[in-house]
C-alpha cells in the first residue's frame, strides 16, 4: 500500500464520526442515570430501568473504544478475538437498525403515520428521543461498521480474498456441521415465531404489547425472522463447501452479520425484560414463549459463532503450518481458543 493511499483517511473519519454519533446517546444516559428524565415521563420511569440505562451506557461507551481500536496503533495489538466478539455483537444490533430503519421509514411513507402508536414513545419518551437515538445509531452503526471493514482489510485481508472452497477439510467438519444444523433448526423456528408477530399474531406477547403495538414492532420481527433464515443458509454454504469457487467474503459476511443479529437482539431482551424486578401491571407480565424464542436467538448465535471459530482457527494453523521457514509463522494449536494468535501470526506471515 503507497503511503498516499486514501484509506487510513477514510478509516480515521469513520471512526470520528462512530465517536461523534455516540454522544446524543451517552448524553441522554448519562443525565437519565444522574435523576434527569429529559424527554422522558418522569423520574419514575427512570428509576425502573436504572439497571438497563446503566448497561446501554456500557454498550455505547464500548463502541467509542471500538472505533479508536480502529485507527490507533494500539488497536493492531488487541487480541483478535478481544476485538471480534464485541464487533460482532455490535454489527449484528446496528446492522439490524440500519435494515430496520429504511423499511420502518418506507411503510411510513406508504401507509401514513402509525394509528396504533401514542403521542409519546413507550414509556413516555417523546418522538424527539427516538429521532435522536436511532438518527444516531444508523451514523454509528455505517461509521463504525465502515472503519472496521477498512481495519479487516489491513489485518486480515487474506482471509478475505479466500474462496470457500480453501477452507480445509478437518476431523472436526463433522462438529462444525453438527453446530450448523442445530444453529439451523432453531433459528427456523425463531424466523417462524418472528414472522408470526410480524403479521400480527398475539400469542406468547404481553396483553399490554397486543394493545399497543406499533408497526415499527412488526418491522423488527420482520428483520429479524429474515436475519435467522440468512444466517442459516449462509453458515450451511460455508460448512457444506456449496459453491466451492466463489470468494468467503460474502457468505462470511452475511453469517457476521446475522447471527450477530440473533445473538445480540436476543441477549439484549431477555437481559432488559430480566432487569425488571416487578411488575405492577399484569398487562405487562411477559409469558413464556416470547423468553423461549430469545434463548434460542442467543443459542443459535453462539452456535453459528463456535462454528465460525473452530474452522478460521483451523484455517490459521494449516497456515501457519506450511509457511516457510523463518517467515514469523508458528504453528497454532487449533481450536477457538488458538483463534486470536493463530490468525496474527499467518497474517503476519503474508
Amino acid at each position: 500500500m503507497t503511503t498516499d493511499s486514501p484509506l487510513p483517511r477514510v478509516r480515521a473519519v469513520a471512526a470520528g464520526t462512530a465517536v461523534a454519533a455516540t454522544v446524543p446517546y451517552l448524553t441522554l444516559k448519562l443525565l437519565w442515570l444522574t435523576g434527569h428524565p429529559v424527554g422522558a415521563g418522569g423520574t419514575t420511569a427512570m428509576d425502573d430501568l436504572w439497571l438497563v440505562n446503566l448497561l446501554t451506557f456500557g454498550m455505547d461507551a464500548v463502541a467509542v473504544l471500538l472505533a479508536l481500536a480502529f485507527v490507533r496503533p494500539w488497536g493492531r495489538r488487541v487480541p483478535a478475538g478481544l476485538l471480534a466478539f464485541p464487533m460482532w455483537v455490535a454489527t449484528g444490533l446496528l446492522g439490524t437498525i440500519l435494515v430496520a430503519l429504511p423499511l420502518i421509514l418506507l411503510s411510513t411513507m406508504l401507509l401514513g403515520p402509525d394509528a396504533s402508536a401514542a403521542d409519546d414513545g413507550p414509556g413516555g419518551l417523546s418522538d424527539w428521543v427516538f429521532t435522536v437515538v436511532y438518527g444516531g445509531f444508523a451514523v454509528q452503526g455505517v461509521a463504525l461498521i465502515l472503519g472496521f471493514l477498512l481495519y479487516a482489510r489491513e489485518r486480515w485481508g487474506g482471509l478475505l480474498r479466500e474462496r470457500i472452497g480453501d477452507l480445509p477439510d478437518s476431523p472436526t467438519l463433522t462438529v462444525q456441521r453438527t453446530f450448523a444444523c442445530g444453529a439451523g433448526l432453531l433459528a427456523l423456528g425463531v424466523a417462524a415465531a418472528r414472522l408470526y408477530w410480524s403479521a400480527g399474531g398475539t400469542a406468547g406477547l404481553p396483553a399490554a404489547w397486543v394493545q399497543e403495538r406499533s408497526r415499527s414492532v412488526a418491522v423488527m420481527d420482520l428483520v429479524t425472522a429474515l436475519m435467522a433464515v440468512a444466517a442459516t443458509a449462509a453458515l450451511l454454504v460455508l460448512v457444506f463447501r456449496i459453491r466451492p469457487e466463489r470468494r468467503l467474503r460474502v457468505p462470511l459476511a452475511v453469517v457476521w452479520t446475522a447471527a450477530g443479529s440473533l445473538f445480540g437482539w436476543g441477549a439484549w431482551q431477555l437481559v432488559a425484560f430480566g432487569t425488571v424486578t416487578h411488575v405492577s401491571d399484569p398487562r405487562k407480565a411477559v409469558p413464556g414463549l416470547l423468553p423461549l424464542v430469545e434463548a434460542a436467538q442467543v443459542i443459535a448465535g453462539l452456535l453459528v459463532l463456535a462454528a465460525g471459530a473452530i474452522a478460521l482457527a483451523e484455517r490459521a494453523a494449516a497456515r501457519a503450518a506450511v509457511a516457510p521457514a523463518g517467515a514469523g509463522a508458528a504453528v497454532a494449536p487449533a481450536g477457538p481458543a488458538a483463534l486470536p494468535a493463530a490468525v496474527a501470526d499467518v497474517e503476519s506471515a503474508r
